[in-house]
This record gives C-alpha cells, sequence and structure tokens, in this order.
C-alpha cells in the first residue's frame, strides 16, 4: 500500500542530518532545525570556527562526524553514527556538501587523468545519500525529507563554470525525477537554488570574488538561503520534486517548462541574478590563456 506524501513536517524531536554543514549556508540551517526541537548532525571535512563552537556548546544534541561525502563508505556509516548517538536513523537528509571550480577537478585545466572529482561532490553524493535516506527510511517505517542544495546555475548556463552549471543541472533533474517517491513512499526529495550568496565559498577566496566579479552587494546572506530550506522540509505545500529558488529577486518555485528570468521581467535583470559583461570577460581570461596555448599544437591530447 502506498505510504502517502510527506505534507507538514514538525521537526520537534526529530534528527536531521546535514552534509557540509561546517559552516555557512548549512551551518545556519543547523542553528535553525536545533532552535525547532531536532537533534543535528553536521557532516563535512572539517568545521570553521563558528561551526566549532555551535558543537562544543550543545554536545547532547549536535555531533560532528568528519566525513568526506565523495566516499560512499563514509556516508552510509553517519546511519550508524545517527542510531548510535541519538537511537534512531535520521529523519531529514540535507545535502548541502559542494564545491565550485576547485583548482583540483577543472574542466579547462584537465588536470585528471581518470575522473572528475567535481561531480562526485556535486552529483554522486547527492544522489547517493538520497538512496540511503530512501533505505533507511523504509526500513524504520517513517515518512521522511532530503533537501538537496542546487542553484539558479542549475537552469543556466556559463562556459567559465562549466562543470558547477552541469552538476546543477544534474540535481535539478534527479529531484523532479524522485517527485512521485513523496506520494508513493513518503519520502519527498526537494532542491533549494539559490543565486549568490554571501559564504566562505567566497569570502575565503578573494581570488575567485576578483575573477568571477563577486560583491557583497549583489549577494543574499547564509540565513536568506537556510530559512528557504526550511520552508520546503517542513510545509507540504511544497511536495517533493519542488525546485525552490531564492536570490535578489526573491522566492518562487520553478516549474518545470519556460524557466524565467528572476524579476520575472527579461528587460530588467535584478541586480544579482545576471553577470555583467565586464564579469565575464574577466572570468574567460584564465580559459582563453589555456585554449591559446593548445591551439595549432597538432597534439589531439594531453
Amino acid at each position: 500500500m502506498p505510504h502517502g506524501p510527506v505534507g507538514d513536517f514538525d521537526l520537534n524531536g526529530k534528527i536531521v542530518l546535514i552534509t557540509g554543514g561546517g559552516g555557512g549556508i548549512h551551518l545556519e540551517l543547523a542553528k535553525l532545525v536545533l532552535a525547532e526541537g531536532a537533534k543535528v548532525i553536521i557532516a563535512d571535512l572539517r568545521l570553521q570556527p563558528d561551526g566549532e563552537e555551535f558543537v562544543k556548546a550543545i554536545p547532547k544534541t549536535v555531533f560532528f562526524q568528519e566525513t568526506d561525502v565523495a566516499k560512499w563508505a563514509e556516508l552510509k556509516n553517519l546511519i550508524k553514527v545517527s542510531e548510535e548517538k541519538f537511537g534512531d536513523v535520521p529523519d531529514v537528509y540535507v545535502a548541502g556538501a559542494g564545491v565550485f571550480e576547485p583548482p583540483s577537478s577543472d574542466f579547462w585545466e584537465d588536470n585528471e587523468d581518470e575522473r572528475y572529482a567535481y561531480v562526485d561532490i556535486n552529483v554522486n553524493h547527492p544522489l547517493k545519500l538520497t538512496r540511503i535516506a530512501v533505505t533507511a527510511l523504509l526500513s524504520k517505517n517513517k515518512k521522511g525529507v532530503v533537501a538537496i542544495m542546487a542553484s539558479m546555475a542549475g537552469y543556466m548556463g556559463q562556459d567559465v563554470a562549466p562543470m558547477y552549471c552541469t552538476t546543477k543541472h544534474a540535481l535539478i533533474g534527479f529531484t523532479r525525477s524522485m517527485g512521485q517517491t513523496d506520494r508513493s513512499q513518503g519520502v519527498k526529495v526537494v532542491t533549494i537554488a539559490p543565486g549568490i550568496v554571501r559564504t566562505p565559498l567566497w569570502l575565503n577566496h578573494p581570488e575567485k570574488q576578483a575573477r568571477y566579479g563577486y560583491t557583497d552587494d549583489i549577494a543574499i546572506d547564509a540565513i536568506d538561503v537556510a530559512k528557504g530550506y526550511m520552508k520546503i522540509i517542513k510545509e507540504g505545500k511544497y511536495p517533493g520534486g519542488t525546485v525552490f529558488e531564492t536570490s535578489k529577486a526573491g522566492e518562487r518555485t520553478i516549474g518545470t517548462w519556460f524557466v524565467s528570468p528572476p524579476g520575472f521581467d527579461p528587460d530588467t535583470p535584478v541586480e544579482g541574478t545576471s553577470v555583467p559583461q565586464e564579469a565575464l570577460d574577466q572570468a574567460y581570461q584564465p580559459i582563453n590563456d589555456i585554449l591559446k596555448k593548445e591551439r595549432g599544437t597538432g597534439k589531439t591530447v594531453k
């Protein structure tokens, strides 16, 4: 028999697992779910200083597990951790860990021999975490929520960041493909798609700020995205398959067909939701330098 949709979801007494919760958006989310009476497992490679303070201050209801999300065994281990620390499997699974154009995995630099590690972190980790969540929740006959961090880049495209855009496209397609799982199994899979956000991803990397034209005045705060997460996790009006956008233009649910620009008027784009040409030119320059070296060499592979 069908389990039925999740509907409104009270977080009081629930267990929330958050990958990438060591700082930024997902640390803010951890604080919000804790305030509603949830227990929290933060899974990340490391904690930012504010994350360390958060975990130390509330050791009985917040637990940090060092985790490399690209390693499936470490993702699976989080279920065991939850059962040992809090007595049950998680009710909510937030796939928040992700990277943006890291030098170690770059399309244009083409510096990997076997695979793009970027895809393991940004795509394979959320997909595998979702599968782990479905198995764990069904094993305990529980309803639950999977919330995935995507981006507005998931329905845009820029060849200055082709891997990032591609991975976020994949997550939006995956979320839409999982809509029926809410109705049939009671496991709701939803995605949040922010614009530019003021987080350590930018603040700790001035070289990326300079290359991609980041400034504080075009970014929203991490807490704004965390509040968006809370809506799609808790409120039944956001069913499985929902893609929820939050940016300088405000919040909206993105339909499957014919996505219009944020602000709804293509002639007057909202600041912070489009990329100025001078910023694009600046971001393209390192790519142009790479490709200039390849042109006319006669070499077909590196």
